[in-house]
């Protein structure tokens, strides 16, 4: 049977493989923004696909330089359609409808994480639209974090209506309702708690923030101020977890709500670099402490950066802000209870190995890793530079 300090010193090697398997995923996860818009017999539908989803799919980057220019998007622009035309098949009340001949020329936009394609087509249907159902594979194969977020609008005598959605690629097709039934706006905050809970899983700089944090929570500063000593009380440090966590859940819901309703939007290059400064100072503090104060206040700051980076679905979305309660509040509930699953995973090991001189080991050996990658994405963050595959 493996010995405990075997088992232990095996943890810094587990973590160092983590990170190298998601260092290319550090934040933004994969989205794709769908719009449709019905009149009548009518559909109007928009497509934006991130360029750098389709440059993994199709090779975009034919010079291998790095930078995606529009000449080289622009001369694939033909199987750029063909991926989104297969990835999105769309039915009214369960009959297809007719594509009619799009004749719009090839565009970008600019979203808070880069350009996407935006591919627009017009569909005619049978009868009056009261239900688009939509089978939704865009990147089913090749990328299983990807998800499509969906808004659709509609106009009538009462005025414009607009329902929200999340898609998952490869699951079942699923219908949305011009007039939704009862339960359909539960579904829709189900949705949006899920995705909060999918980007705090697959976004591995909030994870490794907290991660940081959480490793010496069990831990206090010793008199002097210049290094760490355990707490006595188990439940000291998950005391000390809960008021981090808290701080962390407060500051980021507050820029998460003012960014993604349009207050604030400051750019995604300076935002992203301030996560990455974030996680390397948290992780330096692990080392050698040199902080001063209440390590929540140090954990609010950076947790108004966070939210800004977990607003940008919500943004692209484009919701009114009479339409972005519910979307935010389940979006918000997710990243929460993401972050509580954490805590409840990784607080009680360490309670456990608190005393322990191995456990040191494991804190200084993981943070150096993680110092080690956060000034990696520094770097390619704030430079623009591309550093990991």
């Amino acid at each position: 049977m493996t010995s405990f300090p075997t088992r232990t010193r095996r943890l810094p090697v587990f973590l160092a493989g983590l990170l190298c398997a998601g260092a290319a995923h550090a934040h933004k996860s994969s989205d794709a923004y769908l719009t449709w818009r019905v009149e009548g017999h009518r559909i109007e539908q928009r497509l934006d696909i991130a360029l750098r989803d389709l440059d993994r799919d199709l090779a975009l980057d034919a010079d291998e330089d790095g930078q995606l220019t529009w000449g080289e998007v622009r001369g694939r622009w033909a199987e750029i359609a063909r991926v989104g035309a297969e990835g999105v098949r769309v039915t009214a009340d369960g009959q297809p409808c007719i594509a009619a001949s799009a004749d719009v020329p090839p565009q970008l936009d600019e979203h808070t994480d880069g350009r996407y394609a935006v591919l627009q087509q017009t569909f005619e249907c049978l009868a009056l639209v009261r239900r688009i159902g939509v089978d939704y594979r865009l990147f089913a194969a090749s990328d299983p974090t990807h998800r499509g977020i969906a808004r659709l609008t509609t106009s009538g005598d009462s005025g414009a209506t607009e329902h929200s959605a999340v898609l998952v690629p490869g699951a079942a097709p699923q219908s949305v309702a011009l007039e939704p039934a009862a339960g359909t706006a539960a579904r829709s905050f189900a949705g949006f708690v899920s995705e909060g809970l999918h980007h705090i899983a697959i976004g591995l700089d909030h994870v490794l923030f907290l991660v940081t944090l959480l490793m010496v929570a069990v831990w206090r500063r010793d008199d002097v101020g210049n290094g760490w000593v355990p707490r006595q009380m188990a439940s000291s440090a998950w005391k000390e977890a809960l008021r981090l966590v808290s701080a962390f859940t407060v500051a980021h819901s507050l820029t998460l709500g003012l960014a993604a309703s349009g207050v604030l939007a400051p750019p995604s290059r300076w935002v992203e670099s301030l996560i990455a400064a974030s996680v390397l100072v948290a992780a330096i503090d692990n080392v050698r402490p040199f902080l001063r104060g209440p390590r929540w206040v140090m954990v609010s700051v950076f947790g108004l950066v966070h939210g800004f980076g977990f607003a940008g679905p919500l943004q692209d979305l484009g919701l009114r802000q009479g339409e972005l309660a519910w979307p935010l509040l389940g979006f918000n509930l997710g990243v929460e209870l993401g972050q509580l699953g954490l805590v409840a995973l990784l607080l009680p090991l360490a309670c456990l190995w608190r005393d322990r001189a191995v456990y040191r080991g494991v804190v200084r050996s993981g943070s150096g890793v993680i110092a080690a990658l956060a000034s990696v994405w520094l770097l390619e963050r704030s430079l623009q530079l591309s550093l990991l595959p």
